[in-house]
């Protein structure tokens, strides 16, 4: 690991404001935010991220690590931790897909320490970035080229990928907070925002050292979940080489609302396979209005993948991606829904 300053911020603000300017956010960035520190500090001793200077951001968890319910709106602290979370009631009845993919990642002293904003902004497990001795990765070095395309590409993503980069994103959580329409509330040295969390990550576009919308020095301090009938229904499937502290290589969040046997409301995110946190839009309209037959989760699962793109090693992602959201269709059809309270 090489040498780096570290300051302990005092506030948001004052966090925000020693970030400014340095290009916070991205892998190249000179000054990066210190939270948990499970994902960032394991790049440093890789050699991959080399910042000089570390913002310490943990002595600022308890004003924000709140988890509430505010009318119709699941609110989570942005340093809330990721156990906390997974096992809270109000999650677990308002929303049990949140649980279930906070529950499956990681190891449990991971989750005891790694916060929400620090999940879903962690970097890919592609070994061609994360190896500092493979030359080409454009993620890690701007027009070097992409070892995975002609490389072992078993774990690399299908979907949302170009000729610049097929990293897969690796977390779990951000692929339920995709499906589900979270917002984003984020403090920078500009003031506040408000963005969709679809809108934070970005497609590699031939720049995928750029993974974010992140303006510099922007902290997200909470999530906001709407919660109703639709989340109450809602299950995350993971698939993976091994049970326990493994990436998946196939998941599934599905949330339903169901009234007489047919969809009213449907909402399809995919993990394991894609760029960035990825929800399907082909597959919830190929759902809605329809009976939940099997012959529709088929149809569903069909265009999700629709636009599946393989590099060799991958191949066999499309069908285990379309059987990974038929067997989440079929759970969240089978849930008993927690009552509103």
């Amino acid at each position: 690991m090489r040498p780096f300053d570290f300051t302990q911020a005092e506030s948001l603000s004052q966090a925000a404001m020693l970030a400014s300017g340095t290009g916070q956010g991205q892998t190249d960035a000179a000054t990066q935010f210190l939270a948990g520190g499970t994902s960032l500090i394991d790049l440093m001793k890789l050699d991959v991220l080399r910042p000089r200077r570390l913002v310490g951001l943990s002595g600022l968890r308890d004003a924000n690590e709140r988890i509430e319910l505010n009318g119709r709106e699941l609110r989570l602290g942005g340093f809330a931790k990721m156990a906390a979370v997974a096992r809270h009631p109000l999650v677990l009845a308002h929303c049990p897909a949140v649980a279930q993919s906070l529950a499956l990642a990681a190891s449990a002293q991971l989750r005891n320490m790694a916060t929400l904003g620090g999940n879903v902004l962690q970097k890919t497990r592609c070994t061609y970035y994360r190896d500092a001795t493979w030359a080409a990765c454009n993620k890690r070095s701007p027009g070097s080229g992409c070892a995975a395309l002609a490389g072992f590409n078993r774990n690399h993503a299908i979907l949302g990928v170009d000729g610049s980069c097929i990293a897969q994103y690796p977390g779990d959580l951000g692929v339920v907070f995709a499906a589900l329409d979270a917002q984003l509330d984020l403090l920078g040295p500009s003031g506040t925002r408000q963005i969709p969390f679809t809108a934070l990550h970005t497609l590699a576009m031939n720049r995928p050292h750029i993974e974010t919308t992140l303006r510099e020095g922007e902290i997200i301090t909470q999530f906001r979940l709407p919660v109703g009938a639709l989340t109450r229904r809602s299950v995350y499937v993971k698939v993976r080489d091994r049970a326990s502290y493994e990436f998946a290589i196939s998941s599934a969040a599905v949330a339903l609302e169901v009234e007489g046997g047919v969809v009213r409301q449907a909402r399809i995110g995919l993990g394991g396979m894609a760029y960035k946190p990825w929800r399907s839009l082909e597959g919830e309209q190929a759902l809605s209005g329809k009976p939940l037959t099997e012959a529709t989760m088929a149809a569903a699962a069909t265009a999700a993948l629709a636009s599946a793109k393989t590099h060799g090693f991958n191949d066999y992602k499309p069908e285990l991606g379309r059987r990974t959201l038929v067997r989440a269709l079929q759970e969240a059809q089978a849930m008993t829904p927690a009552r509103e309270a």
